[in-house]
């Protein structure tokens, strides 16, 4: 719940409720999708790694590398708008709990801001626009 509720605070925590539990239902579609990880936290910190420059034994993430842009860009990954975060954290619960807002985007695995334009997204199949983000999944 903890990854769930942090990719809804750092993916959406600005747009609108719909948005929020829109951006976390793609987590859990792609949980139960063959060609990504088999749990929520999985999912939600896959990116490229690189071992580190300080411990070669010790694996890092690439920033700038990950499914989840916030998780590897850098930054503190400590949620500091209170209110949003327990906002997050309700959705994350609700969904993961009561599969409340399940099926939102229609089996979408991707998604983007509605203000970028990434390559990919011609690949795939737009199943609608909720708040600020679009929504995709595979033919």
């Amino acid at each position: 719940l903890y990854c769930l509720a942090q990719n809804i605070y750092y993916e959406a925590r600005g747009s609108s409720r719909a948005d929020q539990m829109a951006v976390s239902d793609v987590v859990l579609n792609r949980v139960n999708d063959s060609r990504y990880p088999n749990t929520i936290c999985e999912v939600v910190y896959q990116g490229k790694q690189r071992p580190s420059w300080k411990d070669p034994n010790v694996m890092v993430m690439v920033r700038n590398m990950c499914q989840f842009s916030w998780y590897c860009d850098g930054k503190s990954d400590k949620p500091l708008d209170k209110d949003s975060w327990a906002i997050a954290q309700e959705i994350a619960y609700k969904l993961y709990v009561f599969e409340d807002f399940r099926g939102l985007t229609e089996g979408a695995t991707h998604y983007h801001a509605d203000y970028v334009s990434p390559k990919w997204a011609r690949s795939l199949h737009l199943t609608g626009t909720i708040g600020s983000h679009m929504f995709y999944r595979w033919d």
